[in-house]
């Protein structure tokens, strides 16, 4: 009976187990453009990814209902570079520019008590985004 037990246990999914970390949103252009809005629970962070070619320039701007961490980054191998970097930051905004073909991420840490909303946008092939 035990062995049963320990085995209905061992074949439940991990997120049964373990809830997930993070919202991870891959990127899906329409028009040359994206947007996304969530709401980040505390402790939490949310990840918005895509592949990105070199030369590529991509506009980007957000808006939180708190502060929060925000980067850019990329990954190769096991370094990690970060084009954008920001500590408590509720909005801003800014262009990329693509450095090399890789998956990019825009991603936000709230380190804060409550959930924070967050809306964002992405507009392909332009140097700032419209106000």
């Amino acid at each position: 009976m035990k062995t049963a037990t320990l085995l209905l246990v061992a074949a439940l999914p991990i997120s049964f187990v373990a809830p997930a970390h993070a919202d991870i949103v891959d990127i899906k252009w329409t028009g040359g453009a994206f947007s996304h809005s969530a709401n980040i629970a505390p402790k939490k962070f949310l990840e918005i990814c895509g592949k990105l070619e070199k030369g590529a320039s991509i506009a980007w701007r957000f808006k939180g209902g708190a502060e929060s961490d925000f980067n850019i980054h990329y990954h190769v191998g096991n370094d990690v570079s970060y084009p954008e970097n920001r500590k408590n930051i509720a909005s801003a905004e800014g262009a990329l520019a693509v450095a090399q073909d890789q998956d990019y991420c825009w991603m936000w840490t709230n380190r804060g008590a409550q959930a924070i909303t967050m809306e964002m946008s992405l507009l392909r092939g332009v140097e700032s985004p419209k106000k």
